[in-house]
């Protein structure tokens, strides 16, 4: 017995216009924070060191930052790495002083003990990074890069596969999906490294597989359905997807909250990327994708040539011409 074998009757369309504009308002809201706020770049961006160490026994958090500061390190970024011994340091470029080579990173991480081992003796040093401040701006032209890589490639592949007004429909939800995505990193400021913008991309590759399965769809119906109104035909096709859609998301949302509990910090802002952009695609590929093309006058006679369209409407269903 198949279950949930009916297609659900939902008018998504009917609020196609509310949802266009509540999404253009919370993308302003985003794109506010993103310029009075930001986001909160790692060291991968804003070059600087990484230091781990390891205590013989548990330490609170709060020691390792204040047997820092006395140390002379400013804001330090400190963390659990594992378990309670283990502490990750990032230490951010600071005002007057020498991180733009290796060697003096060196000298950093032997302050950084002799700070550490003043408080509690023991301490040992597991590893050191070190990112020069170009390398964090090469890498910050280089994800803008990739950014309009796949925004480019993703315009072409839709408007070769399908037509340009389904591909500017796909083009408007990844925008949106970005924008919303930063803008919510933006707002709990999540550090925003290299492992964060893989999750952004990995994000934008869900969300257009999404938008795609759903134009598939209302590319076939609007071929085979020839007497029903544009706006039923993407109502129908929404609703054919929509199972499929919720299976998919929420087993991916599963997987990212595993991900998210017990993946530990190194994927920590990869899956927060992906939980939020995987909600935010559910949304946008209902409404700003399918919303667009709707403005954008999607036509049968955009996908069916009108000497096919004429032909194939004047024949019945056995392919006698009437």
């Amino acid at each position: 017995m198949r279950i949930f074998s009916k297609v659900p009757k939902i008018n998504f369309m009917a609020q196609r216009k509310t949802a266009l504009v509540l999404s253009l308002a919370l993308s302003l809201i985003a794109l506010t924070l993103l310029f009075t706020r930001g986001l909160n770049f790692g060291i991968d961006f804003k070059g600087g060191v990484l230091v781990e160490v390891a205590y013989p026994q548990s330490v609170q958090l709060d020691d390792v930052r204040g047997a820092l500061g006395k140390g002379g390190f400013q804001e330090p970024v400190v963390q659990y790495f594992g378990g309670t011994t283990d502490v990750l340091i990032r230490l951010l470029p600071q005002t007057g002083s020498d991180t733009d080579s290796k060697a003096a990173a060196a000298k950093i991480s032997d302050r950084v003990l002799q700070a550490l081992n003043q408080q509690a003796s023991g301490v040992q040093l597991r590893r050191i990074e070190f990112v020069g401040p170009q390398v964090g701006k090469e890498l910050s032209e280089d994800g803008v890069i990739a950014l309009v890589a796949a925004f480019t490639g993703i315009f072409f592949y839709v408007m070769f596969r399908f037509e340009w007004k389904f591909s500017a429909g796909s083009i408007a939800a990844l925008t949106h999906d970005a924008i919303m995505t930063l803008g919510f990193l933006s707002l709990i400021q999540e550090e925003f490294d290299l492992t964060t913008l893989a999750g952004v991309l990995a994000m934008l590759g869900y969300s257009n597989n999404e938008t795609i399965v759903i134009f598939d769809r209302v590319r076939e119906n609007l071929i085979n359905l020839r007497k029903q109104q544009v706006l039923d035909i993407i109502n129908l096709s929404i609703n054919q997807t929509l199972l499929r859609s919720i299976i998919t998301h929420f087993t991916v949302l599963m997987v990212l909250s595993c991900l998210f509990f017990f993946g530990g910090k190194s994927v920590h802002s990869f899956s927060v990327a992906m939980m939020v952009g995987v909600i935010v695609a559910t949304y946008s590929s209902i409404y700003i994708s399918s919303g667009t093309t709707v403005l954008l006058n999607i036509k049968r006679e955009d996908l069916v040539p009108p000497e096919d369209h004429a032909k194939t409407a004047g024949k019945s269903k056995d392919g006698a011409v009437v």
